[in-house]
C-alpha cells in the first residue's frame, strides 16, 4: 500500500474549474505525494463519479472513497482469513467478518495519516480539496505549494509520524489483551501495518513522504527547490527499480512474510512480483509527475495577463456587429468591449457568440445581444502573472476578461482559450510557444 501528498497539474482550463498545481498524500503502505495549490479554499467542484463515495467532511474537507478500495478491501478480507484460520481456527466462517474489521480499521488508520497531512496544510492555509482512499491508500489534494523547505518538511513528515504514533497505541493495546485472542491479532496486525506504512512513506525518494522530505532538505541546502526535486525524483526512480527486484527477491529469501510471521497475506512469489511491479510503476509514475509539475512550475511566470492579452475597441451598445468588427478590423484589435456613455466598460462582447452569427446577419444584430456584462471578478489586472493569475481566473469562471491597468485604464480583453493554449505550450518542452500574439 502507499500514502502520500503528491504535487499536481492538470493540463486545461475549463469553465467553473480550474487550472491547478495541487499537492497530495498518499498514503496506505507509504505516503506517495502531497497536492498543494491558495490561501482560501477553493468552491468545491463536481468531479462526477471520479471522486467515489463521500464518507464525510472532517475539518472540512471532503473524505471519497474510491471504488478501488472495495478490490483491496476484499482482497485483505480474503488473504487476512486466510492467516485467522491458521492462528484462530475455532473461529470458523466468523474469521471473515473479523478480517473486514481489520481492513476498515486499517484504512481508517490511513485516513488518520492523510488527515495529519490534512491539519498541517490547513495550518499553514494552504486549501486542501479533498482526501481519497483508493486501492494503494489514501491521497490527500492540498492545492498548493509550500513556500519554504522547513513547512515541506513539516507537512511531508506529520503524515508518517502519525501512522508511527498509531503504531506504538496498538502496541500498547497488545500488552493490554491476552495473546492468541482476537483483540490481540488485530491489535497486532495494525500495529505492523502502521509501521510498515511509516516505514515506506520515509523511503526518500518522490512521491513518497521521505521524497519530499529529501526534496525539503536539498532545496535548503541549495536555496533552490527544483534542484530538491530533481535529486528527490530521480531518487524515486531508482528505489522504483529497487522495489520491482528487490521486493520478490527480499519475500522468497525470508521464506515468504507470512512464515516471519509480518505478512497479513501470505504471499506467493507471483503475488509477490505482482504486487513489486505495481508499487514500482506507482512510484516511478509519481516521481517523474513531480519532475515534470515541477519543470511547469518554473515556467508558469511566462503566464503573463499582459502578454496574453488581446487588443479591444470600444463600442456601444447599440452598435451593429458588422460595423464592430470593421472598427476592430482597423484597429488591429481581436476583441470588443461594450461601453456606456461616459466610456466606462459594462460588458464584453463573446467570441463565441460572434461566431455563431451568420455574416449576412451581422448588421442587423446589435453587439449587446452578444456580450456578458462584467461582472465582480471580471477584471483582471495587466500585471498578474503564473500561479496568481490562474487562481484569479479560477475564482470567476467565464470566457473573456477585461484587463485593466493599474489606474483603472482598459488594457484588453483576456480569452480563457488563450490561456489555455499558453498552458498547454508551458507543458511543452518548448516554452517560448507559451506566449499568444494580440
Amino acid at each position: 500500500m502507499i500514502g502520500a501528498a503528491p504535487v499536481t497539474c492538470e493540463g486545461r482550463i475549463r469553465r467553473g474549474d480550474t487550472v491547478e498545481n495541487s499537492g497530495q498524500s498518499r498514503s496506505g503502505g507509504g505516503d506517495a505525494g502531497h497536492r498543494h495549490e491558495p490561501g482560501k479554499p477553493p468552491p468545491e467542484r463536481a468531479r462526477g463519479s471520479g471522486g467515489g463515495i463521500l464518507m464525510g467532511r472532517p475539518f472540512g474537507v471532503p473524505v471519497y472513497v474510491a471504488p478501488s478500495w472495495f478490490l483491496v478491501a476484499a482482497l485483505i478480507t480474503w488473504v487476512f482469513g486466510g492467516q485467522l484460520d491458521r492462528v484462530l481456527p475455532e473461529l470458523g466462517r466468523a474469521r471473515y467478518l473479523v478480517s473486514l474489521f481489520f481492513a476498515v480499521a486499517f484504512y481508517a488508520s490511513v485516513l488518520v495519516h492523510e488527515l495529519a497531512h490534512t491539519v498541517a496544510a490547513l495550518r499553514f492555509k494552504l486549501p486542501v480539496r479533498r482526501i481519497q482512499l483508493q486501492f494503494f491508500g489514501g491521497v490527500s489534494e492540498i492545492e498548493k505549494e509550500t513556500e519554504t523547505p522547513g513547512r515541506e518538511f513539516v507537512l511531508a513528515f506529520v503524515g508518517p509520524l502519525l501512522s508511527l504514533v498509531l503504531a506504538g497505541v496498538f502496541y500498547l493495546g497488545v500488552l493490554a489483551v491476552e495473546p492468541g485472542t482476537v483483540p490481540g491479532v488485530l491489535l497486532a496486525g495494525l500495529m505492523v501495518s502502521n509501521l510498515l506504512v511509516a516505514a515506506f512513506n520515509l523511503l526518500p525518494g518522490l512521491p513518497l513522504d521521505g521524497g519530499r522530505m529529501l526534496r525539503a532538505v536539498v532545496w535548503k541546502l541549495s536555496g533552490n527547490p527544483m534542484t530538491g526535486t530533481v535529486a528527490a525524483a530521480w531518487i524515486g526512480r531508482a528505489l522504483a527499480v529497487a522495489v520491482l527486484i528487490g521486493l520478490p527477491l527480499l519475500t522468497r529469501a525470508g521464506g515468504g512474510l507470512g512464515e516471519s510471521g509480518a505478512d497479513l497475506g501470505g504471499l506467493d512469489s507471483l503475488t509477490d512480483a505482482l504486487l513489486a511491479a505495481i508499487l514500482a510503476a506507482i512510484i516511478w509514475t509519481g516521481a517523474g509527475n513531480s519532475l515534470r509539475m515541477a519543470r511547469l512550475r518554473e515556467r508558469l511566470p511566462a503566464l503573463s495577463a499582459r502578454a496574453l492579452t488581446r487588443r479591444a475597441v470600444p463600442v456601444q451598445a447599440a452598435t451593429p456587429l458588422s460595423e464592430a468588427l470593421r472598427r476592430a478590423g482597423e484597429a488591429g484589435a481581436r476583441a470588443l468591449v461594450v461601453v456606456d456613455g461616459r466610456g466606462s466598460p459594462t460588458a464584453l462582447v463573446r467570441e463565441a457568440a460572434i461566431v455563431g452569427v451568420p455574416e449576412h446577419r451581422r448588421p442587423w444584430v446589435a453587439v449587446s445581444a452578444l456580450a456578458q456584462d462584467l461582472k465582480d471578478g471580471m477584471r483582471v489586472p495587466a500585471d498578474l502573472a503564473g500561479e496568481e493569475l490562474l487562481d484569479t481566473l479560477r475564482a470567476t469562471p467565464a470566457t473573456e476578461y477585461l484587463v485593466v491597468e493599474a489606474g483603472g485604464e482598459v488594457y484588453g480583453v483576456l480569452s480563457t482559450s488563450d490561456v489555455e493554449r499558453a498552458f498547454v505550450a508551458a507543458m511543452s518542452r518548448n516554452p517560448s510557444s507559451a506566449r499568444t500574439p494580440s
